[in-house]
């Protein structure tokens, strides 16, 4: 049982699986607090707690799903493509917006993080929390931060992004299909995607975007605030 446990078999198929229900759930209760990333992090962590599971075990096949991530990114340039027209005519609104929301998202981060007394490297690991992962943890690498947390606080972001993004803004009277998306791209990064993805291509494709161009502009932008006001 233990060699089975340690296999990176286990690992994959456990997520598999609990995605997969967590997923039906979502489908059948239309409940935005079923958002099955979400639902699948807490079930795996509860299931390693119960089942006194060590976490090295099930990350034997864990990471090995992690290292999808890339090409899962990669390959929202699908939707983009498909849509390339309609975004190209929007070329000037979208990068302003992606500026506006990366400096937004490090200047909030940042100052409330210092506000409430945290140490430097917990302000700079807060940083990136909206860039997705690859990005976010090589960004926090660079500048002295703390990789566990930012890795943490970024699908922490993307799942509150992916359940109450899309409603947030349409309470704000926001309408735009561009526009949702690329606030919850921009946002939530590939999380928050996923789930526009699954409602409206249009603003799946957006968000995609979104989540390439936010990277890049926090990448170029963290460094350069780190000079300026000496974090």
């Amino acid at each position: 049982m233990k060699e089975l446990l340690a296999s990176p078999l286990f690992g994959i198929c456990l997520t598999l699986l609990v995605y997969r229900l967590a997923e039906l759930l979502y489908q059948r209760s239309r409940f935005i607090l079923f958002n099955p990333v979400a639902v699948s992090i807490v079930s795996i962590i509860l299931l390693l707690k119960l089942c006194n599971i060590p976490y090295q075990d099930y990350n034997n096949g864990g990471r090995m799903i992690l290292f999808l991530l890339g090409p899962s990114v990669v390959a929202l340039a699908l939707p983009l493509y498909q849509r390339r027209q309609e975004i190209l005519r929007r070329k000037l609104p979208i990068l302003i917006g992606i500026v506006a929301g990366a400096l937004s998202s490090i200047i909030s981060a940042a100052g409330i993080s210092w506000l409430l007394g945290g140490s430097e490297e917990v302000v700079l690991s807060l940083v990136p929390k909206s860039v997705t992962t690859p990005i976010a943890i090589g960004i926090t690498e660079k500048i002295g931060g703390i990789v566990p947390l930012t890795a943490a606080l970024v699908v922490l972001t993307g799942c509150l992004g992916a359940i109450c993004g899309p409603e947030f803004c349409r309470l704000v009277g926001i309408r735009s299909k561009a526009a949702i998306g690329l606030a919850v791209g921009t946002a939530s990064h590939g999380i928050g995607t996923a789930r526009l993805l699954g409602e409206d291509r249009f603003s799946g494709a957006i968000a995609g975007l979104a989540i390439g161009l936010n990277g890049l502009a926090t990448a170029l932008l963290v460094p350069l605030l780190w000079f300026l006001f000496g974090w």
